[in-house]
């Protein structure tokens, strides 16, 4: 059923969205042409993806601790890091897209909600080298890996916050001044979407971005997006099926657009 649904979900996304020669918003259109749809090669891309396949090949196994939604893939708590590897990182396309994102923002925080192995958190702290990276984790086993995935990569200075975000996101909003960027990847139910939301908006600005990761996962959290989309502090939102981008801008007309990716 949730195959089937989710097909259906992205086949009339496929129908409805657009291109950049859809859109008349400078912004929205600035950011497609230069940043979304930029697919050039870039060097990080190979050293990200070369760790990547070393996880891929990774036949340890370790016990999942999961705290959200759970995996419709498989949800056995002893997992081989090569299977989570396969299924639970971003793929290259979306991981990459996160880091051109970030590298035209250049924001000075980084907020991510699911570091699972790693691999998204390389892309995001090469695309910024200055700004300070939080990564949240609820699995234990699943943090330590990825400590050693930033090892690999170059990046010890990032160190993975574990436990539930119910308990640990509030603390780091709490002691910034403001949020620049903020990854929502983690726990895709509806209440606790739209509850880290909610935390995220009193320090929200007008180069804010927030993205959230399956926005098409359920009924719920397409729910979740809708009620994102609706908030009136949301000026701008792009929906590219797989993640969904939230922009703050004083001034902007308020518009929603479905871009294909």
């Amino acid at each position: 059923m949730f195959n089937f649904r989710f097909a259906t979900d992205y086949v009339l996304h496929r129908l409805k969205a657009k291109n950049r020669h859809g859109v008349h918003s400078p912004f929205v259109y600035r950011l497609i042409d230069n940043v979304i749809y930029d697919f050039r090669a870039k060097k990080v891309y190979t050293e990200v993806e070369n760790i990547r396949n070393g996880l891929i090949n990774d036949t340890r196994i370790i016990t999942v601790t999961d705290l959200g939604a759970g995996s419709h893939v498989n949800n056995n708590r002893q997992k081989k890091i090569g299977d989570i590897a396969r299924n639970a990182l971003k793929p290259p396309k979306l991981a990459q897209l996160l880091h051109r994102l970030v590298a035209d923002l250049q924001p000075r925080n980084i907020i991510e909600l699911g570091t699972c192995l790693g691999t998204t958190t390389l892309y995001l702290q090469n695309a910024a080298p200055d700004a300070k990276v939080y990564t949240l984790e609820g699995c234990p086993e699943t943090a330590r890996i990825a400590k050693e995935t930033f090892k690999n990569g170059g990046i010890d200075a990032v160190e993975p916050t574990v436990g539930n975000f119910d308990d640990t996101l509030s603390d780091i909003i709490d002691n910034l001044p403001q949020l620049d960027f903020v990854f929502v990847d983690g726990n895709h139910q509806k209440d606790a979407t739209l509850k880290y939301f909610e935390w995220c908006l009193p320090k929200v600005h007008e180069n804010t971005m927030l993205i959230f990761d399956d926005i098409y996962w359920s009924q719920g959290m397409k729910e979740a997006w809708a009620q994102i989309k609706a908030h009136p502090q949301v000026t701008v939102t792009i929906d590219l099926f797989w993640i969904g981008l939230v922009f703050f801008k004083p001034g902007q007309a308020k518009e929603d657009f479905l871009i294909k990716f």
